[in-house]
């Protein structure tokens, strides 16, 4: 058994709340962490603890960043909801409306949304990039841009695990001028006074914790611990799965890199604090940042009814339906909590963040030890969401 000393604060009625994130050291193997949960505007929980690298050398600290991975998606989607709240990009209009070299291999037609969506065909290009090809903005647009769709564009939805950022952050670089990382900063995070970055400046590299791989098996299976071992090609599951995560993967080892934590990969390299994504998140929650439509547009439904999706499905021992908004995860299954109009993004690893509007709460949980999917279904996170919805200011709730 592995003891952490828990440092921070819970609000009265919040106290099994710290007793289960102490439990993710004592009993489900955590090495560093930090929980943030926000209510009606407050900080009810703010917790850290543990170590921020493998040989346990340095402590976790309030202020330690660390790269969580898709739960960078959601930060990456709110700038594009910010700019159609602002008036300045609509999601159904065409991609190549912004960015005209996007219409090769018939994408004239694809809407924003359908990027956000998963939706839009693109999981990866046709010819494989390099890791190094993914630190190359440019290329990495460009050779998207060209490629053709790997389904008719609309028709069905599949996880955009690493291209996501491109495309997306590609639109806003189109707008306004500026990478998706600085857009993020400038218009969002510093304003709020949120500790968070997509493409993490070199003076804050010394306080990034670094992500601690699984002791046994990688590839696929970090990423879908569910996918069995085994060539992607021996196995009766879709091959998108393989095509989508292949796409540059970074590995872990990469992850901690000063030049990956320096680069913008929006899908995938944000680093972060829980206090940081809890702040952006309450933001939504309270109901500041945008207006009422664009929230109710930033949790809407864009899967069809018990639609598969047909990279995370693959992972799956069943086939599961997977409900997306536009560029988040919703409630599907009730990981953020018993609200199901609840909306956020896991990381694989076992990072989240979500907002619950209806209870005016946001939650985030950030962590190095790499164990959980891109989901959210992570012990961890389960029994702290259920200990937070069970504090007495919340229970009884929906």
């Amino acid at each position: 058994m592995v003891t952490a000393v828990v440092q921070g604060h819970c609000a009265p009625g919040f106290e099994n709340v710290r007793a289960e994130f102490a439990r993710n050291f004592a009993e489900r193997g955590e090495v560093g962490a930090s929980l943030a949960v926000t209510l009606d505007g407050e900080f009810v929980v703010d917790l850290w603890g543990g170590h921020a690298d493998a040989a346990r050398s340095r402590p976790w600290e309030r202020d330690s960043l660390v790269n969580v991975y898709s739960t960078s998606k959601g930060m990456t989607a709110l700038c594009a909801h910010l700019l159609a709240d602002r008036g300045e990009l609509d999601l159904d209009t065409p991609v190549a409306h912004y960015w005209p070299e996007f219409a090769q291999a018939g994408k004239a037609d694809v809407p924003v949304r359908w990027l956000l969506s998963h939706r839009a065909g693109l999981i990866a290009p046709r010819t494989p990039l390099t890791t190094e090809d993914v630190y190359d903005w440019e290329k990495t647009c460009a050779v998207l841009a060209a490629t053709e769709p790997w389904w008719q564009p609309g028709t069905a939805q599949g996880y955009h695990a690493v291209s996501f950022g491109f495309l997306v952050g590609e639109v806003v670089r189109r707008i306004t001028g500026t990478s998706l990382g600085t857009f993020l900063r400038t218009e969002i995070t510093e304003p709020l006074g949120a500790d968070l970055y997509i493409g993490t400046p070199e003076a804050e590299h010394a306080r990034c914790a670094d992500l601690i791989p699984p002791g046994e098996g990688g590839g696929l299976q970090q990423i879908f611990p569910g996918m069995p071992e085994g060539p992607l090609t021996s196995l009766d599951v879709h091959p998108l799965a393989g095509v989508a995560v292949a796409m540059g993967h970074l590995p872990i080892g990469d992850v901690n890199s000063a030049r990956c934590r320096s680069a913008e990969i929006p899908a995938a390299n944000g680093n972060a604090t829980a206090h940081g994504l809890a702040t952006v998140y309450r933001a939504l929650a309270n109901g500041e940042l945008v207006g009422p439509g664009t929230l109710a547009a930033m949790r809407a439904l864009q899967s069809r009814d018990d639609e598969e999706d047909l990279v995370l499905s693959a992972a799956a021992p069943e086939r599961l339906p997977f409900a997306w908004a536009a560029g988040y995860m919703l409630n599907s299954y009730g990981y953020f909590g018993p609200n199901r109009g609840a909306f956020g993004h896991g990381g694989a690893g076992g990072s989240l963040a979500f907002a619950d509007p209806e209870n005016r709460l946001s939650y985030a949980y950030t962590m190095n030890r790499f164990g959980g999917s891109t989901t959210g279904g992570d012990t961890r996170n389960l029994q702290l969401v259920e200990a937070v919805y069970a504090a007495e200011p919340l229970s009884g709730k929906a």
